[in-house]
């Protein structure tokens, strides 16, 4: 796949709408994570273990540690999987909750690792737009090393899982005829669950 069609393809809609009314995140926890933390994605196919280090990518791995400590994981599903690329997912199912932390963008981390099969990586449309939005590369995508993608783990298990995870609604417009990143962040898990009922979801995340 070609680097061009890699960035279009890959993150064009990862981001709140502008839009949306700016809320509040949650009151920051005052407890840093650790350099290195496991995270355990218990999904509707099987669990997922990643294992995220913080010297990696200290701005996104600190960010995760408090979203996931936050329960802001639990019953999202994986909107967006396409088979030998990305399985994407991190948008709330509530969209009062979404909103209070994908309207603030994180500071950028330089790219440290390569983004091969099995890391962990935020979503973003360009320079300072991540937020809460997460793929597992699901083959070696080093190209989206060059385009600023800094990999904050790696699955240590459950890649299998990962890997079986539904895929066949298809990629989000305009390139395919998957999940509407915008609905989802308006409407929720009802937006999914009326259309797109078969998608694979995250019972409950976790630091192991």
């Amino acid at each position: 796949m070609a680097l061009g069609a890699l960035a279009c393809l890959a993150f064009g809609g990862c981001s709140s709408s502008n839009q949306a009314k700016k809320e509040e995140p949650p009151a920051a926890r005052s407890e840093s994570a650790p350099e290195i933390f496991q995270v355990n994605l218990d999904t509707s196919r099987g669990a997922i273990v990643i294992e995220v280090h913080r010297a990696w990518a200290p701005v996104g791995a600190e960010h995760f540690y408090s979203l996931v400590k936050t329960g802001f994981y639990d019953g999202d599903r994986f909107f967006r999987v396409v088979r030998k690329f990305v399985a994407q997912f991190g948008i709330n199912g509530d969209p009062r909750t979404n909103r209070s932390w994908a309207t603030t963008a994180l500071p950028d981390d330089p790219v440290k690792q390569k983004n091969v099969r099995g890391t962990l990586t935020y979503a973003m449309r360009g320079p300072g737009t991540r937020t809460t939005q997460l793929f597992i590369n699901l083959k070696n995508n080093t190209a989206l090393d060059r385009q600023g993608f800094a990999p904050i783990g790696q699955v240590t298990s459950g890649m299998d899982v990962a890997d079986s995870l539904y895929a066949f609604y298809g990629d989000m417009p305009p390139t395919g005829q998957g999940p509407d990143p915008q609905k989802i962040q308006m409407q929720g898990n009802e937006y999914l669950e009326n259309h797109f009922p078969r998608l694979d979801y995250i019972k409950k995340a976790t630091i192991q």
